[in-house]
């Protein structure tokens, strides 16, 4: 037996096991921007969504690890703000206030796709459009007003991605991001107005993003593997 059989036995064993395996994108890695709005819920915005809803804007990594679960990092700024102004709930004192702040986040969250997404590999069924679920950690910044805030945050959202061709995709997610502490707002006369001790899921803030985005792929993964008897190539 020659070298050239070994060589593409290697190559057709290369190809199964790519085949018949989860099988990973096309492209390792995706880049790009992300646009939309964010709101807060809190002591002057208890349960309503979209309620002062203000910009934001960011930039977002993915590593799609295969057809099912990616890895995402983004860096996020957004504007949030909220008042007491018409609000049912008296508070102590009587108290009337507003804020406005902005936000720095930097997180990661782990992505899972409920179709395989891929508008290649037709034979594994694989979607040029699907909704995904995600969840991760990650930590936000709001300076200025009474103090600084910082502290980490768990974001959970939703989403839908769509690859309108070959390296370019759209997405649209909404998300809550869960925080720790009761002073987002930036005014001491917020931070725990009615004196009642906080838990993991009471009397915290959280604040949330809509936001559309536009990502562009990088990094193949599929190789060269050479005939050494003539120019052409096997790609896996």
């Amino acid at each position: 037996m020659t070298s050239t059989f070994f060589q593409r036995l290697r190559c057709l064993f290369l190809f199964l096991t790519v085949s018949l395996s989860s099988q990973a994108q096309e492209y390792k890695y995706e880049i790009g921007g992300m646009a939309g709005g964010a709101f807060y819920m809190g002591d002057v915005n208890k349960n309503t969504l979209f309620k002062g809803m203000n910009p934001a804007l960011g930039a977002v990594f993915r590593y799609n690890a295969n057809f099912r679960w990616a890895f995402k990092g983004n860096l996020m700024w957004g504007q949030v703000s909220g008042s007491t102004e018409g609000l049912d709930n008296v508070f102590p004192d009587n108290l009337q206030t507003s804020f406005t702040r902005s936000l720095i986040e930097l997180g990661g969250q782990m992505e899972f796709n409920f179709f395989p997404y891929s508008d290649q590999f037709g034979y594994l069924n694989t979607k040029r459009i699907t909704p995904y679920i995600f969840l991760g950690l990650g930590f936000t910044v709001a300076p200025g007003g009474d103090g600084t805030f910082a502290g980490p945050n768990i974001p959970l959202g939703v989403g839908v991605k769509y690859k309108v061709k070959n390296r370019i995709n759209l997405g649209c997610e909404f998300s809550f991001r869960k925080l720790f502490a009761d002073n987002l707002e930036g005014k001491d006369s917020l931070k725990d107005p009615y004196h009642i001790k906080g838990s993991f899921l009471k009397n915290n803030d959280w604040y949330s993003f809509l936001l559309f985005s536009i990502t562009w792929d990088f990094g193949p993964r599929n190789n060269d593997c050479n005939n050494a008897n003539s120019n052409s190539s096997f790609r896996y």
